[in-house]
């Protein structure tokens, strides 16, 4: 299949020095806010990247749960490949792909868990289901077919019949610290506006604009 006549073209309105906010999170969320005022889909949809230490890279979509000036948070199975993979490797990096809005927000960082006390409060918000689920699933692990869940969805929905589902102790939280962000603005004939925060220590960003 050629999919080489497949090009769109970009009308974005522009992404200047002038227009942006000084710290990377606060500029963040301009752009998150306005990804949700468009409506998109599923706006806090990311591509997470991680790899082993000898550099295997894996990708794969994740779900935003919370950012602030510490970082970017989502949720997973420790013992899944990409749980593994950052206790072996922190190195991450994160992909916002904004389509709607011809946007794109690049983050690279380094993964941690996030405390007990924080997975255990975003547990108890999750639908039954899920709960249900993080227990069901031994994440990346092989099984012979799908009615081997659907035996232990039933398993575990009668165990907890009766009150609370605990937090699973192998599920939980990550946070990528961000030591970069870029924000890529699509433009006509492919010049597409490209601005790089990168970590000033101790709380500063130095902004650079990259050429596309």
């Amino acid at each position: 299949m050629n999919v080489a006549n497949r090009s769109k073209e970009y009308l974005g309105c522009g992404l200047l020095e002038s227009d942006v906010d000084a710290d990377a999170i606060r500029q963040f969320q301009t752009w998150f806010a306005q990804a949700l005022a468009a409506e998109l889909p599923e706006p806090n949809a990311m591509t997470l990247a991680t790899a082993t230490p000898d550099g295997q890279p894996s990708a794969r979509i994740v779900l935003l749960k919370a950012f602030d000036d510490s970082g970017f948070t989502f949720y997973t199975n420790y013992e899944g490949r990409k749980g593994r993979e950052l206790a072996a490797n922190p190195r991450a990096a994160l992909l916002f792909f904004w389509a709607e809005l011809q946007r794109q927000v690049r983050i690279e960082g380094e993964g941690e868990r996030v405390s007990d006390v924080e997975s255990d409060e975003y547990f108890r918000i999750r639908p039954l289901g899920s709960q249900l689920g993080a227990w069901v699933s031994h994440q990346s692990e092989v099984i012979a077919g799908r009615e081997v869940l659907e035996a232990r969805a039933i398993e575990l929905a009668q165990r907890f019949a009766e009150g609370e589902v605990p937090r699973p102790p192998f599920w939980g939280g990550f946070r990528v610290r961000p030591s970069v962000i870029e924000f890529w603005q699509g433009r006509p004939d492919r010049l597409h506006d490209r601005l790089r925060y990168q970590r000033v220590q101790p709380a500063g960003w130095r902004i650079e604009r990259l050429s596309p």
